[in-house]
């Protein structure tokens, strides 16, 4: 009995060397014949070679996009297109080893809610993706007495990520401020020093070497990208209408110091911006907003602009927002399309800090509902959920459904205090 060897062999040992040739040149003759056949008058052999690889190149990348349209298509209709459980991946990524070990004071996560009663939470000032820099490029978003411009400085527009070092300077600012107010230290200034650790931990990014070194891209792309703010509003004796022009950065400058023989980052100063310290330092009640920590796991660009939109519209219960509204809010240089099947693939997961979403029909296309999920579950055990379920069945927009089934929550609420 001959003794098969164990494992994996070679292939030329098991079939044999020869074979292996006499089919390779097969493989040639009938390239080279179907060359031959396909070649155009006055075309060399080489040319119709390089012309007929390019076309099979040609006809596979055809194919690839026609079969992603097919399922952006498909998606953006009527959100067919589903991802099955062992696909769908979570969008909020782990913390950072050093994570549960605090060693210094972490104040509560604010953003800044509104600039001049326009909010800066419900468009993006920044780009979701990480790989297009979009430098020099300008995103415009039309509103009803004006438009916002978001422009790119040469370093590239910052991102949303970019962003989290903003996060990190209004929320130190405003606990600063609520201190002030009670007596117990000094108003903020708009000069800010955080030490690079601290910046690492606050935005839970651990404390590697590159992290530390991204710091200065970061802060180069706040410094050059700029909000610029045209509006229209009556003159002060109402007689005509002005037009009013306001431009800022993220951030108004930094300065960075760096040791020269290891080139690791000493100190950080990042002076704030005029825009963002009269918000949080003038006026009894500065308009900003806590955000959840673990806003800062959340790993797509899309899932970040998405969790803001939630916190600015849906706040402590709900809010319900079209699809095509929340596209050109974003700033996304995709289509709205690829958009839609992204949002579906957010919604798939539905693990973003507090908010529940859901994905609706609407009469003018797909709808995102954000809903707190303790809101929800609080509306659940009075039956208010089963309540609005039946109104939408019966034909009731989901926002007058939502308000409605609120409205019965608090009957039910009221029904039980008096009977206790």
């Amino acid at each position: 009995m001959t003794k098969r060897p164990q494992g994996p062999q070679p292939i030329g040992s098991v079939v044999g060397d020869d074979l292996i040739d006499r089919v390779q040149k097969i493989r040639e003759r009938s390239n080279q014949r179907r060359i031959e056949a396909e070649a155009r008058p006055g075309e060399s052999w080489a040319d119709a070679a390089a012309r007929l690889r390019k076309e099979g190149q040609d006809k596979k990348s055809t194919r690839d996009r026609s079969l992603e349209e097919d399922l952006l298509d498909r998606s953006w209709a009527d959100g067919s297109v589903q991802q099955t459980q062992a696909e769908t991946r979570s969008n909020i990524r782990k913390p950072p080893a050093a994570d549960c070990q605090p060693d210094f004071f972490v104040p509560t996560l604010y953003d800044v809610g509104t600039r001049d009663s326009r909010s800066v939470m419900d468009v993006a000032v920044f780009r979701l993706s990480k790989r297009d820099k979009r430098a020099g490029e300008v995103i415009r978003y039309d509103l009803p007495d004006g438009y916002v411009e978001v422009t790119a400085g040469p370093y590239g527009m910052a991102s949303v990520w970019d962003y989290d070092l903003v996060l990190m300077m209004v929320s130190h600012m405003t606990e600063a401020m609520n201190r002030y107010r009670e007596g117990k230290g000094d108003k903020p200034g708009r000069i800010y020093r955080p030490h690079i650790s601290d910046i690492l931990k606050f935005c839970r990014r651990g404390d590697g070497g590159k992290q530390a070194s991204e710091i200065e891209g970061a802060l180069d792309r706040l410094k050059g990208t700029s909000i610029k703010n045209v509006r229209e509003r009556p003159s002060p004796n109402g007689k005509r209408m002005m037009r009013e022009v306001e431009a800022e950065g993220l951030i108004s400058g930094y300065k960075v110091l760096s040791r020269t023989d290891n080139g690791k980052i000493a100190s950080v100063e990042i002076e704030a911006p005029r825009w963002i310290h009269q918000e949080v330092t003038e006026g009894k009640n500065p308009d900003v907003l806590a955000v959840h920590p673990d806003y800062f796991l959340i790993e797509p660009g899309i899932g970040r602009y998405i969790y803001r939109q939630a916190r600015r519209a849906a706040g402590k219960d709900q809010a319900v927002w079209a699809f095509q509204t929340l596209y050109e809010r974003s700033g996304s240089a995709g289509t709205l399309k690829k958009f839609a099947f992204t949002l579906r693939k957010l919604i798939e997961a539905n693990d973003l800090p507090e908010y529940h979403l859901e994905e609706q029909k609407g009469q003018n296309g797909p709808l995102l509902v954000m809903t707190n999920r303790a809101w929800l579950a609080d509306l659940e055990g009075l039956g208010a959920l089963e309540y609005r379920q039946q109104l939408i069945d019966n034909g009731m927009e989901p926002s007058a459904a939502n308000k409605e089934a609120l409205s019965y929550a608090r009957k039910q609420r009221k029904a039980g205090e008096a009977g206790s």
